[in-house]
């Protein structure tokens, strides 16, 4: 196995956060923020089974008054704090983690145990990748967004975030690390991988939430999500891009 990630300047102000207790095989990151009610079914479903398969839960929060880190800590989970945003807190997650496979998670990911036996079955070879992807919602819409985002990952390498992506914690080292930033960080942190290596895409299928999807209006994020990608890959700042996305 590999060695655990060292500790660098987003982990300064957690005492104790890189405890040198050793490397293990799995690491799965879940960075939260006001999410108690669907972390607690998260790690209802994850816990158990990452801990019988010698891993580790960490819980990365950022500034949530909702009591998220009260809620992975009565289940167990390492908790980290750090400053909002979602890359920053994946990122202080990966340099504390210890295991030589790195597991991102939402935390409205349901239903993660077949994903979750194949990285536990991995072996030490560097890679990295993603899982598909459906809603919990019976939503025929939902269902071809589900399949474009499956198929699309596939024909051009780039992973989002809701697709549970997987990452070996040598080939992130060698990708620079997490992009510390508040939005986009899956497709960046995708690009930088890609250089690398052409990303593994599973057809395990990891659930994630249709709230936001059918509250928005499912043809209106479809928009909305494009039209930031674009404003991204055409150099948009990433922290106003944030504000706008979470306002």
């Amino acid at each position: 196995m590999s060695p655990p990630p060292s500790c660098g300047s987003v982990l300064a102000d957690l005492p104790g956060a890189c405890a040198d207790e050793g490397p293990i095989r799995l690491s799965v990151i879940i960075p939260v923020r006001n999410d108690a009610g669907a972390l607690a079914r998260l790690l209802d479903e994850l816990c158990g089974p990452v801990r019988a398969g010698g891993g580790e839960v960490i819980v990365v929060d950022g500034g949530s008054a909702d009591g998220s880190a009260a809620v992975a800590a009565a289940a167990g989970c390492r908790v980290l704090r750090s400053a909002a945003g979602r890359g920053r807190q994946i990122a202080a997650g990966a340099q504390a983690a210890r295991g030589s496979w790195l597991w991102i998670l939402h935390a409205d990911s349901r239903e993660p145990d077949a994903a979750l036996g194949f990285l536990l079955g991995c072996d030490s070879r560097p890679a990295w990748g993603r899982f598909d992807v459906r809603f919990d919602a019976p939503d025929a819409r939902l269902r071809v967004v589900a399949w474009m985002m499956n198929h699309r990952s596939r024909l051009t390498g780039i992973c989002t975030g809701d697709q549970g992506m997987f990452v070996h914690a040598d080939l992130l080292r060698r990708a620079g690390g997490v992009p510390l930033q508040p939005l986009m960080e899956d497709i960046e942190l995708s690009c930088r991988l890609r250089r690398l290596a052409a990303p593994v895409a599973r057809h395990e299928r990891i659930t994630t939430s249709a709230r936001r999807w059918l509250q928005r209006g499912v043809l209106r994020t479809i928009l909305a999500m494009w039209g930031f990608r674009l404003r991204y890959w055409f150099g948009a700042d990433p922290e106003r891009l944030a504000r706008e996305y979470y306002r």
